[in-house]
């Protein structure tokens, strides 16, 4: 699992890092489900999570969240989240699957990240289950196949929705985020498909799989059992 390395939004200018529930709650899955898990990020070292997904954040924001914030009270589970392998030491061959966790960070770090991608593309060029989550969905509109072409040009794919941008933009009262994903990656020719905002809605096409905002990293990380022939969980 990747998340992403802690950063600062161009547009509000505040502290963003990885949501917690899109960790937590595909961890859950895997590791209820008996998968060792990695939890890795692109530069290594510790990670923090956006703020608004904390459980325990004044604004309350992700106070249901009630998986989280048991997860946070794990002592052994927090310590893995100090000192995070960086992706430069991460052997795709040692692993069965990728997934790529969201929150607002990715979207100030992992466009044009070619490490982030090649290593994306390495699992899915090897028939492993290829996954990402809400804005972290954003490293496929920089993800080419060995022949030059967009992965997700003709796949089926989801990701953070217009609808879910024209929420957080109202709430905060500007413009959150510096692009949409679901915009670009309809110019670069995915069929990008969405259920009502913040509704669970996750898509397997192939061994990509994508998951569209942060209500849905159980169903994404159903899928990446499914890939990996792991079924009754």
């Amino acid at each position: 699992m990747i998340v992403a390395n802690p950063a600062i939004s161009t547009t509000l200018g505040v502290p963003v890092g990885f949501w917690t529930s899109e960790l937590i709650h595909p961890y859950d899955v895997f590791t209820k489900a008996g998968l060792e898990v990695v939890i890795a990020s692109p530069q290594g070292g510790k990670v923090e999570v956006d703020s608004f997904s904390d459980p325990r954040d004044a604004s309350g924001y992700s106070r249901h969240d009630t998986l989280s914030l048991e997860y946070i009270h794990q002592p052994e589970f927090m310590k893995l989240l100090e000192n995070t392998p960086a992706i430069a030491d991460i052997n795709p061959d040692d692993f069965d699957a990728i997934l790529v966790c969201g929150g607002q960070s990715p979207m100030f770090t992992f466009r044009h990240n070619t490490a982030l991608a090649d290593l994306f593309m390495k699992f899915y060029a090897a028939d492993k289950p290829s996954a990402a989550l809400c804005h972290g969905t954003c490293l496929l509109l920089d993800t080419t196949l060995a022949d030059g072409s967009i992965l997700i040009e003709g796949k089926t794919i989801t990701g953070f929705a217009n609808s879910e941008e024209d929420y957080a933009d109202h709430i905060v009262g500007q413009q959150v985020m510096p692009f949409r994903i679901e915009d670009e990656a309809k110019q670069l020719g995915a069929n990008f498909v969405t259920k009502e905002a913040f509704t669970p809605h996750a898509i397997k096409d192939g061994n990509l799989i994508t998951g569209q905002q942060q209500n849905s990293g159980t169903e994404t990380a159903k899928l990446v059992l499914d890939a990996l022939g792991i079924t009754g969980v």
